[in-house]
């Protein structure tokens, strides 16, 4: 026995069909197609009758008028039996009743053409009953030629047999227009019922996703192609509590990473995804202090569709409220305890230059005292890179800044020419031959804090007896400082660190606070450039400073 295929509409047998035992959910209509069938008929019939009773009529009428009423009858009983109660097969005593009565008017007038009649019922069994319907029509049709050929007195002729031919074949037809319909209503229930499984498992996973997404802890947002949000989860509107506009219409301000500059309507987050943009971590704070504030990180991503077409966006955002608050603060301590070590130490070293250059003070007490300074100035360099890396933000550091255009050749001569005493101490050329003429818009004081600080390291950390090489060149719209060593180089796994802050390299590099190199790329990253690194362990290194040779558009000197 062959299972039924779940979710799949069983077609009803012959057998099924014939004794009513009809699947559940079939179409259960027998009644009001019997009716129709039959009403169709006996209208017909029926203005034949009127026709032939208010007219002349060359044939039997008695025998004409037996097989209007039983057409009649038949269709009155068709009304008032319940076909839906009875086994399917009973419905076919109707249609072939009617062949019957058809035949007797047929006899009646012999030379008429009420034989076309018997197109209703035949076709209503070729299409109601399958193939033991066609089979029944067939030899129904057979049976009543045989009958009428046998009494009638006319030549057999092609007459006689063209309309049971086109009995047939309008009964073939209509059998095979059924089955087609049938097949046609198969593949719609099946593809009905494929539908209502997608449908079923698209919503399983539309909540599997929905129950994904409020059980992150990040905003999401889904901006259609017009604009509109069509899609928010949990965390958004958690984010958003209290920053969306009260009662009044009044909008919480927003303000920039720094937490202090007005962020204009057109630059909020979800209006630059509305006009089409990608961004990465826009830092936007909302409130105004002394109130409750938040501190949101959001990123934007265009989405498009399978034809290639923008289809909106998807905004992400991430409440940074207290990492922004922690690193203020440190950065806040940080200067504040650097700020107080400073002043103690500059008074040091006041008092240590007086005792060192008043002329009594003994040789003996003098080396002491020059130790001491030497000392005193080191922890001095300390802690002013400690402040300078508590304020070293790309944001405070772009703020400090008044660029100007400055000659880079210049300012990489007198760097170098103020490190030729330590340089000689130990040996050490600075070849300065690739000095070319070069201009960069940048704020010279901070320009020459980056320069002092990477000739420093090649002065450090060179052989004794080694070589600094310095150089400029420009193209005309990027200038480019050159500082190589012929020191012992830096290995792969620290340069991936160097610029870290307090990340001091390798057992030959442990002298600094390791501040140097992070300030001086933020300085540089600050003026619109970048700083390069080329090195190889036992070779030497090269930094490469990048900086714009002209002022940005909008800018003057």
């Amino acid at each position: 026995m062959t299972a039924a295929t779940p979710g799949r509409p069983r077609r009803p047998t012959v057998r099924s069909r014939l004794t009513g035992a009809v699947p559940e959910g079939a179409d259960r209509t027998r009644d009001r197609t019997a009716m129709l069938n039959q009403l169709l008929l006996a209208a017909v019939v029926f203005v034949l009758g009127v026709l032939v009773a208010v007219g002349p009529f060359g044939g039997e009428s008695v025998l004409f008028f037996i097989g209007v009423v039983v057409v009649v009858a038949v269709t009155a009983a068709t009304l008032v039996v319940p076909w839906n109660s009875l086994p399917f097969g009973w419905v076919a005593v109707v249609p072939a009743i009617d062949i019957l009565a058809i035949t007797l008017m047929q006899i009646a007038a012999p030379d008429t053409v009420l034989g076309l009649l018997w197109i209703f019922p035949t076709t209503w069994l070729a299409t109601g009953f399958g193939l033991l319907g066609l089979f029944g029509v067939i030899v129904a049709i057979a049976g009543i030629v045989s009958v009428l050929t046998a009494v009638s007195t006319t030549e057999v002729t092609y007459r006689t047999f063209l309309l049971p031919l086109v009995l047939v074949a309008v009964a073939a037809t209509s059998h095979l227009n059924a089955r087609r319909s049938d097949a046609q209503r198969m593949l719609l229930a099946k593809q009905s019922e494929l539908l209502r499984s997608i449908l079923a498992r698209t919503r399983r996973q539309e909540q599997v996703v929905t129950e994904v997404l409020d059980a992150v802890d990040f905003g999401v947002v889904r901006i259609g192609a017009d604009g509109r949000v069509s899609i928010t989860n949990d965390a958004h509107g958690r984010l958003q509590q209290g920053l969306e506009p009260d009662d009044d219409g009044a909008v919480v301000p927003a303000f920039r990473d720094d937490g202090s500059a007005p962020l204009p309507p057109d630059e909020l987050p979800l209006e630059r995804a509305r006009r089409g943009e990608s961004f990465d971590d826009q830092v936007v704070w909302f409130g105004v202090e002394p109130g409750p504030r938040r501190a949101l990180t959001i990123t934007a991503r265009r989405i498009t569709d399978p034809d290639g077409r923008d289809a909106g966006a998807v905004v992400i955002s991430r409440d940074v409220t207290a990492e922004l608050s922690a690193l203020r603060a440190r950065d806040e301590l940080v200067a504040s305890v650097s700020h107080e070590l400073r002043t103690p130490l500059t008074s040091i070293l006041g008092y240590l230059d007086l005792a060192i250059e008043d002329p009594g003070t003994p040789d003996d007490v003098r080396a002491g005292l020059d130790i001491a300074e030497r000392n005193a100035e080191r922890l001095l360099r300390i802690v002013a890179d400690i402040l300078a890396a508590s304020s070293s933000s790309p944001s405070s550091v772009e703020a400090s800044l008044t660029p100007q255009l400055v000659d880079a050749r210049e300012l990489v001569r007198a760097a170098a020419a103020d490190a030729l005493p330590r340089a000689a101490a130990r040996a050490i050329s600075i070849d300065s031959t690739g000095l070319e003429p070069a201009t960069a818009w940048g704020d010279p004081l901070r320009l020459r804090q980056v320069l002092d600080n990477l000739i420093s390291n090649a002065i450090a950390y060179n052989k004794d007896g080694g070589t600094v090489f310095v150089g400029t060149t420009s193209d005309g719209v990027a200038s480019w400082i050159l500082v190589r060593d012929t020191g012992v180089g830096i290995s792969d796994a620290d340069r991936s660190r160097l610029f870290q802050r307090f990340y001091k390299a390798g057992g030959e590099r442990r002298a600094g606070t390791g501040l140097g190199l992070a300030i001086t790329r933020d300085i540089v990253r600050a003026h619109g450039g970048d700083l390069a690194l080329h090195s190889a362990p036992g070779v030497g290194s090269t930094f490469i400073v990048k900086l714009p040779a002209i002022a940005p558009e909008g800018d003057g000197e």
